[in-house]
């Protein structure tokens, strides 16, 4: 299926028939912004002048995100604090049309990463979270989560502690297609999966190579991988399938790359479950990854933004 205005509405027209469970790490993203025109006389330190907040989904939130707004019917499990921090994911779940199973946890707080932006530039991030392994109740609860009538499960780790052997067991048990945007510390626990999309520096941690190639093949023939894609940034993406092939990127401009493995692994996993070739999967998911590095912090991309991006490509 070649990916003109026509294809993409036949795609999106698949999506809406999509049921896709995404279970991992949530986080909550915090954006304060700003300007700065002095140093404080406290210490060499700018002053940031607070004009506004904004909240958004990250981590598996943003997996979602991208789902659910390319018509996907979407579940997101994952874990919450017992804290305010679970109110705003919740009303952004709500707000996105995102069905919600996250559970709580009164041992830790809501992952929340904050960062200050003064005239488009980050200043700084602030952290808050824990990466202890779940167990437990919560543990239990999300298991428990997982028997949903899907057609597929995309997990997102970034190994802050829910995904667990006794998770992974549970989805291959499901015996239902499964991605995975993959964290090498987990890496043993991929075993099986559908599609997995690290990017190079990931897959070089999880596998030694000397070629992209040699990598890319060794490494899913060991993890038993069916379909891997190698992001690689500026480059585009390799795809191990039948065959080995690199798909250029369609960036016009790169913003801020926060995110990015987010939209591939959503859009790859969705046109994977609605039956699109390889080819125009990895061609859909470089637009999509273009247009959203090219926004500031984690974003999700819309069937507009797509249709503008391929109408422009036809008056080049």
């Amino acid at each position: 299926m070649h990916l003109d205005r026509e294809g993409l509405s036949a795609i999106l027209e698949r999506f809406k028939d999509l049921r896709v469970l995404v279970v991992g790490d949530l986080m909550l993203d915090r954006y304060i912004f700003g300007k700065v025109e002095r140093i404080s006389p406290e210490a060499p330190v700018p002053v940031l002048e607070v004009e506004r907040e904004e909240f958004r989904l990250g981590g598996a939130g943003n997996v979602a995100s991208n789902l659910s707004s390319l018509g996907v019917k979407t579940y997101l499990c994952g874990v919450v604090g017992q804290d305010y921090g679970r109110h705003i994911v919740r009303g952004l779940l709500k707000e996105k049309g995102i069905y919600d199973l996250t559970v709580e946890d009164q041992e830790r707080p809501t992952t929340e990463k904050t960062r200050v932006v003064a005239q488009s530039q980050q200043l700084l991030r602030m952290d808050s979270e824990r990466k202890e392994r779940v167990g437990g109740r919560v543990l239990r609860e999300l298991i428990d989560r997982l028997d949903l009538d899907v057609d597929g499960i995309v997990v997102s780790d970034y190994a802050k502690g829910v995904v667990c052997r006794e998770l992974m067991d549970r989805i291959r048990e499901r015996k239902v297609f499964f991605s995975v945007d993959p964290r090498p510390v987990n890496s043993v626990l991929y075993l099986g999966a559908n599609l997995m999309t690290p990017n190079e520096k990931e897959a070089r941690s999880m596998q030694e190579g000397d070629s992209l190639q040699s990598l890319g093949w060794t490494l899913k023939n060991r993890l038993r991988i069916r379909t891997l894609v190698i992001t690689l940034g500026a480059k585009g993406m390799a795809l191990f399938d039948r065959e080995f092939k690199v798909f250029p990127a369609r960036a016009r401009q790169v913003y801020d790359v926060s995110g990015a493995g987010d939209t591939v692994i959503a859009v790859l996993s969705a046109c994977a479950l609605a039956g699109v070739d390889w080819d125009t999967a990895c061609e859909f998911a470089n637009i999509c990854a273009g247009i959203v590095v090219s926004k500031l912090g984690t974003a999700e991309v819309s069937p507009q933004e797509i249709e503008e991006y391929l109408e422009e490509r036809c008056r080049v």
